[in-house]
């Protein structure tokens, strides 16, 4: 073989072997360089089954700072933005790729005229099936709706539901829809200012509940100790309730085909502590694990309640929540916006 043929050879097979593989599914995943944004934190790896979920190079990105307690992140498909509560200004923001941030309503969740403290605005963030926005409001205590379009937030609020039995919620904290638009939401003291000594506290109890679409609202339990985050299992069998208190824990519902609870039973329970937050807010991918913010981050875990990993962000964390392709999770901790790519 001659020395030109060689080299053109040689030349042509490492072309080859560099070429990236073009039969496999899964999309080449950024390399830790081209983060754009400041990175913090690290990914506990407690099962391979986590690599599935998160890349081997997954950083966790500080999108924004500077807030005061940032909660109930929603992703916007139709605009490709993020809205976020931070309840104690009383203020929702938005968050965009080019834009960055911006303040998006105010006042969101306390709309009264007397001047307060604690946290008076909004938490958790829905749409509901027309599209409209739904605020678990603290200062309000009740489920409010936005009545102007998302593209024209006014601070213009009409009640979805406000009291059990005649008597005002404490603070509706997070919710989720079923399929059928029925709404499974929380109800803690976290919004009233004294809360559980608040004067103001109507009901002896804190509860989760169910308001149906046809308006019937039905107390699924009221033994939960703080109810905080909640979401559904894909199939609509199983309904996961984070307790803020005690022992770090989540509670597994099942319910039946008319969304009545067939039994409960506790999901996952830890005594792990590090100081760094508590079970809050949850949300349930497509496959049914559950990712679950508690003791330093966000945990992950297979529908069997076993814990496939944590992102651990160094900050106490609140909720979490995935862009419409669950290619990214969104996660808002104490003064920070963050977020982590996902394998698709």
């Amino acid at each position: 073989m001659n020395q030109l043929l060689y080299i053109s050879l040689f030349a042509y097979l490492f072309l080859v072997g560099c070429k990236p593989n073009q039969n496999t599914d899964q999309p080449p995943e950024p390399p830790i360089s081209e983060a754009k944004y400041k990175t913090t934190g690290s990914i506990e790896r407690l099962d391979p089954a986590i690599n599935s979920l998160i890349a081997e190079d997954a950083v966790i990105e500080i999108l924004a700072e500077g807030f005061t307690w940032t909660e109930g992140p929603l992703w916007i498909a139709d605009g490709s933005y993020l809205l976020f509560s931070d309840i104690p200004p009383n203020s929702i923001f938005k968050w965009t790729e080019d834009a960055g941030v911006s303040l998006y309503l105010k006042p969101s969740g306390y709309t009264g005229s007397k001047e307060r403290g604690g946290e008076p605005g909004s938490n958790g963030l829905l749409l509901d099936r027309e599209g409209h926005l739904i605020l678990c409001q603290h200062g309000d205590r009740k489920i409010g709706k936005m009545v102007t379009p998302l593209e024209d937030p006014q601070p213009v609020f009409q009640t979805v539901i406000g009291e059990y039995n005649g008597k005002r919620f404490n603070s509706p904290n997070d919710g989720v829809f079923d399929n059928n638009w029925n709404l499974y939401f929380t109800d803690p003291p976290y919004g009233l200012e004294e809360r559980m000594e608040d004067t103001l506290k109507q009901l002896d109890f804190q509860g989760v509940f169910r308001y149906s679409n046809t308006e019937e609202l039905t107390l699924i339990s009221d033994k939960i100790p703080r109810p905080n985050g909640i979401g559904l299992s894909p199939d609509q069998s199983k309904l996961y309730v984070a307790s803020s208190e005690g022992e770090p824990m989540w509670t597994e519902f099942s319910m039946d085909e008319s969304g009545g609870v067939v039994s409960e039973k506790v999901f996952y329970n830890s005594s792990e502590r590090d100081g760094k937050g508590a079970p809050d807010g949850l949300k349930v991918d497509k496959s049914g694990n559950i990712w679950a913010t508690g003791p330093g981050g966000v945990w992950i875990f297979n529908p069997a309640g076993k814990v496939l990993g944590k992102i651990k962000t160094g900050q106490a964390t609140s909720n979490c929540a995935f862009d419409d392709q669950e290619q990214v999770l969104y996660i808002t901790c104490d003064d920070y916006l963050m977020r982590i790519r996902l394998r698709p």
